[in-house]
């Protein structure tokens, strides 16, 4: 199954439709998807390395427009549909601590978290919940998932050849250590707040 996923996003690189669908992951992750764009990002910058600032520039956008989602589900709609993403995470017991570290570190928060495999749809939904003010988040934001997605696409396009051939000879151990990061930034998540 994972190499039909991987397979799948190397061909669509290759298709017009290949950025609008990155683009729709990349939005739905930052306020309710848990899947991140960087499934798609890393083998669609590997099948076309010379698209790969395109390619964070398209998840940068859109990561950025659906944090804005996500911050308007915490700020209008938190009892309801907001408080189920957070409890769908684990993390209902920890929004207040969450909502109180904001009033001091709110900017950090923002930064440092959205480089992190931290679900950026939990700084979305509780920047929304704790009344973050909106430009500096999309400020912030804007900041911290660009440098995400460009470092990223920096390295695929200048290691790209090489990083395909390493990623495709061990695709199984590469997803698993994606998913020890996903897991090791619930635990850091969890610990910190």
């Amino acid at each position: 199954m994972l190499r039909r996923l991987y397979d799948w996003c190397i061909a669509a690189a290759d298709r017009r439709s290949a950025s609008w669908a990155l683009g729709a992951v990349s939005f739905a992750e930052s306020s309710f998807f848990p899947i991140p764009p960087d499934v798609m990002l890393i083998p669609m910058a590997l099948a076309r390395p010379d698209k790969a600032y395109f390619y964070a520039a398209v998840c940068t956008v859109t990561s950025v427009v659906g944090g804005l989602l996500g911050y308007m589900i915490g700020a209008l709609l938190y009892d309801s549909v907001g408080a189920w993403v957070i409890h769908l995470y684990g993390y209902g017991d920890k929004v207040e601590a969450f909502r109180a570290a904001y009033a001091q570190y709110g900017a950090w928060i923002i930064l440092l978290k959205g480089l992190t495999p931290i679900p950026y749809k939990l700084v979305t939904i509780t920047s929304g919940f704790a009344g973050y003010n909106i430009f500096l988040f999309v400020l912030f934001s804007a900041i911290t998932r660009a440098a995400r997605f460009f470092i990223v696409a920096f390295l695929l396009h200048r290691y790209g050849a090489q990083a395909r051939e390493i990623i495709e000879k061990r695709l199984g151990f590469w997803a698993a250590m994606v998913a020890i990061g996903i897991v090791a930034g619930f635990i850091i998540l969890a610990r910190v707040i």
